[in-house]
């Protein structure tokens, strides 16, 4: 059987056909990279209680999304936060909580990253143009910025994609400090854009988008870790 990899989901209002209505969803371009990487996709909607989903996952990967609640690591809402989803911080982070006390492979995305961040204690940059003065990270609505990352040679991450990657990315918030995880990407601004808990056998967060890229070997990663 292929391992079902659980990729948590947007609510939002949505169109489609007739109907305009509030959608569980996520971009296809997660599903379609699982699928291609041998795995099976299960969509996971904002829920406290991750237990019974627990136990028919093999992984679980974030999904990328809105901003976290600035107040889960003790700052105030920046002007330019903006879409907060308290649901999805508390249901996600209860899922991340129990994937990581049971070793299970784990693969934070844009915001999937940045949860992981928060959930180790670490701190978020609300606004990054105001730390490195330009929008390459989010040049403009619906536009990825594009450019590389300098990857730590003797981390996990490494292992997978080598030293240098090209990227593309769509967020204007970023990582201050790691808290408990270790920083293990950086973009040409210095800005962190790869950390990973060494405690665990997979449990790695990228902060660019490597869905909607040509790579597949972080999902071929997170797939080839569940059989292990």
């Amino acid at each position: 059987m292929r391992p079902l990899i659980g990729i948590t989901s947007y609510v939002e209002q949505a169109r489609w056909g007739v109907w305009d209505t509030a959608a569980a969803l996520v971009p296809y371009a997660y599903v379609q990279q699982v699928a291609d990487a041998g795995g099976r996709a299960v969509l996971i909607p904002p829920a406290s209680g991750p237990e019974e989903v627990m136990a028919v996952l093999d992984g679980l990967l974030l999904a990328g999304g809105a901003d976290v609640d600035p107040g889960r690591y003790g700052q105030p809402a920046h002007p330019q936060t903006a879409g907060l989803r308290p649901e999805r911080d508390s249901g996600e982070l209860e899922l991340l909580d129990a994937a990581l006390a049971a070793d299970m492979p784990v693969l934070g995305v844009c915001r999937g990253m940045q949860l992981m961040t928060v959930a180790a204690g670490g701190h978020l940059h609300q606004h990054l143009p105001e730390l490195v003065g330009h929008d390459d990270h989010r040049p403009a609505a619906g536009v990825y910025g594009e450019h590389p990352v300098r990857v730590e040679r003797a981390s996990r991450l490494g292992s997978i994609l080598g030293e240098r990657v090209h990227v593309r990315s769509y967020h204007h918030q970023g990582v201050v400090d790691a808290g408990k995880l270790t920083v293990v990407g950086w973009a040409e601004d210095g800005t962190i854009e790869a950390v990973e808990d060494p405690s665990r056998a997979f449990a790695i967060g990228v902060l660019w988008h490597p869905e909607v890229g040509q790579d597949p070997r972080l999902f071929d990663a997170l797939v080839d870790a569940t059989h292990r």
